[in-house]
């Protein structure tokens, strides 16, 4: 019998430990396995974090809350102004084919806000006294008469004879902006009266009581979903692997790490939608082959399960752009610059809800800037700087990373948006086109008092706050099941299938009190 020895055998042992042509193992070479490195790598089994924490969530926990829902649609209604103020213009020479009697005559356009208001519409009435405010002049004037078809108010100056010489042009191009602060009665005079705009006889005293008025606002939730599959042999691959994750997991555990990457980005999803999500708009609406449709014209074929359609959802840059405010102010150009900018800001604030404690959200050159501008203004400090955190102690170590602040009579707290920053988010888009660049959202803390349509009361909520489908019998919140053959022996499928689903939307009540800095 011959025996045939193997062609790589195991090499021969050495007495001592050293390298001779019989017990050295060459690793670079084929016969070897081709390893690379002379003897076994040492594996380092901790995950570096080369990017540090990568997820962006946790915005709107800070500013918000959740709210279940039960609904397709969310419609709230948020309340108009007290305080009756009017753009509009001067009338020269006559209206409606009579003559100023009264000492001016003025067509109402527009509300404060620059909403354009029908004839009639207005709040104004007879025997109203009113502010008439111009670039030339301002005067006090008494409301002698309403034209309810024609949108105008006659009004008699006090202390002067006219608009005119009160220095407010009676020309049609004569822009005024109209304030009522109250109004006047003489004795024993009733509501009527025989005189009418302009003396052209088809003016009609106009009396009656004003009523609140407010705007609705719908939004709707969208459905996300996401998932993981693995099969049933690539599942028996087990893997040590020291971790830390960013929702706190740490340790040696056995994972699939695609599946915690999915479920990480998943989470992020839930976040990003709120923010970035737009509404489907009129200028798509109808297109052949276009998947989505109006949201501002839903019927009930856009909620049902048959339905080939996509309305969005509006987030909170959409929203803040559509009903908010926005500003392109305070970009590092010098520390005067931006506080005079800033300044702007609080103007604005104080013209909508002068909501006094407010959120900053910013990328870092923003967040440098405003830092920028706040040492360059104290005064405690050496050329500017502060020491320590707003103690001025010099013994400190030099802080220049404000957090909040005042300004006039409001709050200000700064922070940091990772979001805004991250190369993989909306950083990267910035990057792309700067002239359309978010660099921060500046949110008012606290609450809103609203009409809510399913309570039927007005009721206070905040600002911010996502609405998520749920019931009795299924929470949409963030859902999450296994099916197939691997764990949760659910189908014949030799898979795992890790599924994730929401239904939310985000509700942003008055927008009107953001600012979103582009």
């Amino acid at each position: 019998m011959a025996i045939t020895a193997g062609s790589v055998l195991n090499s021969t042992p050495a007495a001592a430990q050293v390298a001779t042509a019989s017990n050295y193992l060459d690793l670079a070479t084929t016969a070897n396995q081709g390893w690379a490195q002379q003897y076994v790598p040492d594996l380092m089994e901790k995950e570096a974090e080369v990017f540090g924490p990568r997820t962006i969530s946790g915005f709107l926990s800070q500013v918000g809350a959740e709210e279940s829902m039960t609904a397709d649609q969310v419609v709230w209604s948020e309340q108009g102004r007290l305080h009756l103020s009017y753009k509009g213009n001067v009338l020269s020479g006559s209206a409606a084919g009579g003559t100023i009697v009264s000492g001016g005559i003025l067509e109402i356009t527009h509300d404060i806000d620059g909403n354009a208001v029908t004839a009639g519409d207005d709040g104004i009435r007879v025997n109203d006294t009113v502010i008439v405010a111009s670039a030339g002049g301002v005067v006090k004037a008494l409301v002698t008469e309403v034209d309810a078809v024609a949108g105008q108010i006659e009004v008699a100056p006090y202390g002067v004879a006219s608009l005119n010489a009160a220095s407010i042009t009676e020309t049609s191009s004569q822009s005024v902006t109209v304030l009522v602060y109250g109004s006047e009665y003489q004795k024993g005079r009733s509501y009527n009266t025989s005189a009418d705009v302009g003396n052209d006889g088809t003016s009609t005293e106009r009396r009656g009581s004003n009523e609140p008025t407010f705007k609705s606002f719908m939004n709707k939730p969208i459905i996300m979903k996401d998932y993981y599959e693995v099969s049933g042999s690539d599942a028996s691959r087990i893997g040590w692997v020291e971790i830390s994750s960013e929702t706190g997991a740490s340790g040696y555990l056995w994972y699939l790490k695609a599946e915690s990457d999915t479920r990480a980005r998943f989470s992020d999803y839930l976040e990003m939608a709120m923010l970035e999500a737009k509404m489907g708009s009129g200028n798509n609406a109808g297109a052949t082959g276009h998947p989505v449709i109006d949201a501002d014209d839903l019927t009930d074929s856009a909620f049902d399960l048959t339905a080939d359609t996509a309305t969005g959802t509006q987030g909170l840059f959409d929203a803040i752009a559509t009903r908010g405010n926005a500003t392109s102010g305070v970009t590092g150009v010098n520390a005067a610059t931006d506080l005079s900018e800033f300044d702007a800001i609080l103007a604005e604030f104080d013209s909508q809800g002068a909501i006094e404690e407010n959120m900053m959200f910013v990328n870092r050159a923003t967040s440098l800037a405003i830092d920028d501008m706040l040492a360059s203004m104290n005064s405690y400090g050496a050329g500017g700087t502060s020491y320590g955190v707003f103690n001025n102690s010099e013994d400190m170590a030099l802080n220049l990373g404000f957090s909040g602040f005042r300004r006039g009579s409001y709050d200000f707290y700064k922070s940091d948006f990772r979001y805004l920053n991250d190369q993989a988010t909306r950083g990267g888009i910035n990057a792309a086109h700067t002239a359309g660049a978010i660099r921060g959202v500046m949110v008012p803390a606290g609450t809103s008092s609203v009409y809510d349509q399913q309570v039927g009361s007005n009721i206070r909520r905040p600002f911010l706050h996502v609405r998520y489908r749920a019931s009795q019998t299924d929470d949409r919140r963030m859902k999450s099941w296994v099916t197939g053959s691997v764990g949760a022996a659910t189908s014949a499928l030799d898979a795992m299938q890790i599924h994730m689903l929401t239904e939310r939307c985000l509700i942003t009540q008055g927008a009107n009190n953001f600012m979103l800095m582009n």
